[in-house]
């Protein structure tokens, strides 16, 4: 019996060992700084081909037989509608390479030799240095709301609600609910490199998730509704934050209830103006009787 119970806590103690392979060093690790130099030759047809679109335009508007004096009224406007007509070439020419490459071989999670002879490996990195030129040159308009166009073009399920304020952001395996907010200098990594290893989990953040500045999303992490990582705080692989509740620290670990939560209410306020009563009437709005057990209903700290 002894010796049953010994056999057991070795094997947690293994998987234990092993899981800590993978937590460590997740502030100092990078992904980007596996990408082979190699891989610069994508950026050659996505450039070509935009600066083709941009030649064309400008063709097109030096032979216009508008009065020289109108187009130098309006050169600075022109030139300004051509830096962002090239932005935007990079960017559709940059989507359809990505869709011949994952025709060839499908993005997928998991946990990965560095390998050269790895094709996840290899193709991540293929991946990883076509949306990294166009998300750099996306993100450094001045438009706020543009990255949002970027993301979804993607395929990261993102609305505009979300903020990325000034946060860098992997461009694969990632969803938002509404209202998220990832604060400056946060990284969201949904691929990382440890070790000889290269891990890809999915990152998901819940309605209302909140991220403070310069904190590590690690991959895997999941953000519970109205869930709060406090700044400069780090998430460890897998890691679940529940609902409602305020993380900080490296790694993060629950601090305390988060009571400026967004609440559920099934209470509608009525006012009588002429005889300045207000009354309150539970009432379940704008639900369908089919789907009156999806809601959430939080009670305190509990969710029920």
């Amino acid at each position: 019996m002894n010796e049953k119970i010994e056999e057991e806590q070795k094997d947690i103690e293994k998987k234990e060992d092993d899981d800590n392979e993978f937590v460590i060093d997740f502030t100092t690790s990078s992904a980007i700084h596996r990408v082979s130099l190699k891989f610069l030759v994508v950026y050659i047809p996505i450039f070509w081909f935009s600066g083709l679109a941009v030649a064309t335009f400008w063709y097109g508007y030096t032979i216009s037989p508008v009065p020289w004096i109108i187009k130098l009224l309006f050169l600075p406007l022109i030139l300004l509608g051509f830096s962002f007509l090239f932005i935007f070439s990079c960017f559709f020419f940059s989507k359809l390479l990505l869709i011949f490459i994952n025709l060839i071989h499908e993005p997928k999670e998991g946990i990965f030799r560095t390998d050269k002879r790895d094709n996840d490996f290899e193709f991540w990195k293929i991946r990883t240095e076509i949306k990294k030129i166009t998300l750099w040159l996306i993100r450094n308009w001045p438009l706020p709301w543009i990255d949002v166009i970027a993301f979804r073009w993607f395929s990261i399920k993102m609305d505009f609600t979300s903020h990325l304020n000034d946060a860098w952001c992997d461009a694969e395996f990632i969803s938002f609910g509404k209202h998220v907010t990832v604060g400056q200098g946060a990284v969201v990594m949904s691929s990382m490199v440890v070790g000889n290893y290269l891990i890809i989990k999915k990152i998901r953040f819940d309605d209302y998730a909140l991220v403070g500045g310069q904190s590590t999303i690690a991959p895997g992490t999941h953000f519970g509704e109205d869930t709060v990582l406090g700044a400069v705080s780090t998430t460890t692989l897998n890691q679940e934050l529940e609902d409602g509740w305020i993380y900080s620290g490296i790694p993060a670990r629950k601090l305390k209830l988060n009571k400026y939560a967004e609440m559920r209410r099934d209470i509608i306020h009525k006012v009588d103006v002429d005889k300045e009563e207000k009354i309150e009437t539970e009432h379940e709005v704008n639900i369908d009787d089919d789907k009156k057990h999806l809601i959430k209903r939080k009670h305190g700290g509990d969710n029920k």
